[in-house]
């Protein structure tokens, strides 16, 4: 058995088989991920589900933008925890925040509840929250097994520092799962210094897409976005991460 997690972060039944060729050993499995993810279909769920063998631990986030969700969205939530706890996820992927910046652990734990015999990740609410080491508490607190963290910076590599301190915070209560630019030489750099076994990547490339015919300047959501690539997880990519963890002493083990 491993002793490390790598994860791969997919929006398609594609990238989801391509990462588990590679070497991941768990899937997050979310929608549009080329706008930071927002919670997949059932459909894409139950396809992938019957594609992998693997964990898959669904992100739920109604939509793009930050973690402060009226009344409509977290009850959204509630029904998207309840929804893909049945449909037999392993884990789910949740966070929200106060307008203050602090975590809503009333409604953390309202989700939590729900997800009763999942696996809980808070997501990267946890990197643009006010204070990392009082939601760390809170989290350990509610009872979360995992924090998906850069570090509260824009990248795993500028997030170095605090990456190391929370994982010798969290001790063996719960995961730090570091995400945000990571690869085959992200890992090696940071497994020795930040001491943490979990890892997180898309392992993205940029594919061109099959149409001939392409019928310009009709944009169908961002204008800076061409609708003729498509994002998908590269195979050699998450091949190479895993091959850099099985090379390494993995410490935490």
């Amino acid at each position: 058995m491993e002793k490390y997690i790598l994860e791969t972060c997919v929006d398609s039944v594609e990238s989801a088989l391509a990462a588990e060729r590679g070497g991941a050993n768990r899937l997050e499995l979310c929608a549009n991920l080329i706008i930071g993810g927002t919670t997949p279909s059932p459909c894409l769920f139950r396809e992938v589900r019957r594609a992998c063998g693997i964990r898959i631990h669904v992100l739920l986030r109604p939509r793009f933008g930050d973690f402060c969700y009226t009344e409509h969205e977290f009850r959204i939530l509630m029904e998207e925890v309840k929804l893909f706890r049945e449909l037999g996820a392993d884990g789910v992927v949740i966070g929200v925040l106060r307008p203050d910046g602090t975590l809503d652990e009333e409604r953390m734990r309202i989700l939590i509840e729900e997800a009763a015999g999942m696996s809980v990740t808070l997501h990267r609410a946890f990197d643009v929250c006010r204070d990392p080491y009082e939601a760390l508490e809170q989290a350990k607190a509610l009872g979360v097994d995992t924090i998906l963290t850069s570090g509260q910076a824009d990248s795993c590599l500028a997030g170095q520092k605090l990456l190391a301190e929370l994982v010798e915070r969290a001790g063996k209560e719960i995961d730090i799962l570091v995400g945000s630019g990571v690869d085959a030489e992200a890992i090696r750099t940071l497994c020795p210094a930040v001491k943490a076994s979990s890892y997180h990547m898309s392992g993205k490339i940029t594919l061109d897409s099959s149409m001939v015919y392409r019928k310009e300047g009709v944009p169908m959501g961002l204008p800076s976005l061409s609708e003729f690539e498509i994002w998908r997880t590269s195979e050699e990519k998450i091949r190479a991460a895993a091959e850099v963890l099985k090379s390494l002493q993995v410490p935490g083990v």
